[in-house]
């Protein structure tokens, strides 16, 4: 499932959504907006800088909590309120639509209102859609909510990592933008678990206390002070930052080069879609979209939202088998935060498909046995063992890696316009590949399984013949190795 700062800010950057690595290695190639000196930021300003990105992450564990509600669900919703198979399948994927709508409009709120005011948005769409779902006794009602949190889901998607961005010192942005994918994790992993012991309605409910700690702590924590300065409100924006750097801070220069930098994005040239299919642009174009297509049609998202029925259908439990993927989510994710500058990202993504397909492989193999009536007894595990081993090779570098090449290989005057049309690119696999796995698995468990292998196997091909490495390279560089 997997999600960046957009330097342009114009009509064409309406779809920037939950790319950590986006808004990280953005800032730090665009130039010196943030050269200062951060040792001499106060203990007391850390404190504001760490609460602020707790208040805010508690978006991304929203996200995830939006993500991760249908798996635990399924059987329990359709047997309630009598949905058909693709009532359900539905019910699941209109949350990606909803998602991308909210992508589409967070950019244009995020920069009209404010991140907070973006934020207090996708909450009350949350809150909205977690009320309606609870009261849902039929499949309009549930549909309305799943659109409206999958609403809010988008618009955090974007506004999350943007706002930690703005306001974390350059010393700790990178670990503090990691948090929000965490985050994300953890909140699908959370609904996971605690899914298998509550009924579909209270784990709706529990959808709100995120939300609750999201508002209340809005109030206690500074505006953006780039998004102030970019709005020209100079004494908010100067007491913004001073109160996120600590009281005895001397901010002149970063203020100065945080002005300079807004300046000189603002004379950029809009770049627009049509420009993207220039030859100099094509190839980043096409490694930047090609990732998100492997990323999303190799089956992550149809796997995630319907894992427990997976179980289920495999012989396996879907309690026991469920806690164990969200268990194993968030700690390899955890655990890839702090290899994916050290070991490169083409080797994370060559290990990660490699993974993906021999997790597929066992999986369509397990269902293929009992298809067949052979080894029964040997099913389970084999399923249990695919799933596992494939949600552990996502998490290691399918599911973040992409947004982070993304972040290094588009050109300063396109990346807006080409992350949009990425995102774009990713949300729509979403959607499509939650809204058929159901289906899929109608008409054959394990041609499902060997189809997304399929997809994963051409991953690898992609990766090696055309995606470069990217790590401790500049920009320049990364380029004249793509355009080579």
């Amino acid at each position: 499932m997997a999600i960046k700062e957009d330097i342009e800010r114009g009509n064409d950057s309406v779809f920037e959504s939950a790319a950590v690595s986006l808004l990280q290695d953005e800032n730090d190639m665009a130039g010196k907006e943030d050269g200062y000196t951060d040792q001499t930021s106060s203990k007391a300003s850390l404190w504001t800088v760490y609460f602020s990105t707790f208040v805010a992450v508690c978006g991304s564990f929203e996200f995830g909590s939006c993500a991760g509600y249908s798996s635990p669900t399924q059987t329990a919703i359709r047997t309630d309120l009598s949905l058909s198979l693709a009532e359900y399948s539905m019910f699941g994927s209109i949350l990606t639509f909803g998602a991308m709508i909210g992508a589409i409009t967070s950019g244009p709120i995020a920069d009209f209102i404010g991140r907070k005011g973006a934020m207090r948005t996708a909450t009350g769409f949350c809150v909205g859609g977690w009320l309606a779902i609870y009261f849902a006794e039929g499949a309009l009602l549930l549909d309305v909510g799943r659109l409206a949190t999958g609403y809010g889901m988008g618009v955090f998607s974007y506004v999350v990592p943007v706002f930690i961005a703005e306001i974390a010192p350059k010393n700790l942005r990178g670990a503090l933008t990691t948090i929000n994918q965490l985050m994300i994790c953890t909140g699908v992993s959370v609904a996971f678990i605690i899914g298998t012991v509550l009924t579909w309605r209270t784990l709706a409910l529990t959808g709100l206390i995120p939300c609750a700690v999201l508002l209340f702590g809005l109030f206690f924590i500074p505006e953006s002070p780039r998004w102030l300065a970019k709005i020209g409100r100079e004494k908010e924006f100067e007491a913004a930052l001073q109160d996120l750097r600590g009281k005895d801070t001397n901010i002149s220069k970063e203020a100065d080069e945080i002005r300079d930098y807004i300046e000189t994005l603002e004379r950029l040239p809009k770049a627009k879609m049509l420009d993207l299919f220039q030859r100099r642009y094509l190839s980043s174009v096409i490694i930047g979209v090609g990732l998100m297509v492997f990323q999303q049609f190799g089956g992550i998202n149809g796997i995630c939202f319907y894992v427990s029925n997976i179980f289920e259908t495999a012989g396996f439990s879907a309690a026991v088998g469920t806690i164990i993927y969200a268990i194993l989510q968030v700690v390899i994710t955890g655990l890839n935060t702090t290899v994916i500058d050290k070991a490169g990202r083409k080797p994370l993504l060559l290990v990660s498909s490699t993974g993906l397909v021999l997790g597929c492989i066992l999986s369509g193999v397990s269902f293929y046995l009992k298809d067949h009536n052979l080894a029964l007894d040997a099913v389970p595990i084999l399923a249990v063992t695919g799933i596992l081993i494939y949600i552990s090779a996502f998490s290691a570098g399918m599911g973040a890696v992409p947004w982070v090449i993304m972040s290094e290989i588009f050109p300063i005057n396109i990346k807006g316009v080409a992350g949009s049309l990425a995102t774009l690119v990713n949300w729509f696999g979403a959607w499509a590949v939650s809204y058929t796995f159901n289906f899929l698995m109608s008409w054959s468990s394990y041609g499902t399984f060997i189809l997304y292998a399929a997809i994963n196997a051409g991953a690898i091909l992609f990766v090696v013949t055309l995606v470069p490495e990217t790590k401790g390279k500049t920009l320049e560089q990364i380029q004249a190795a793509i355009n080579a």
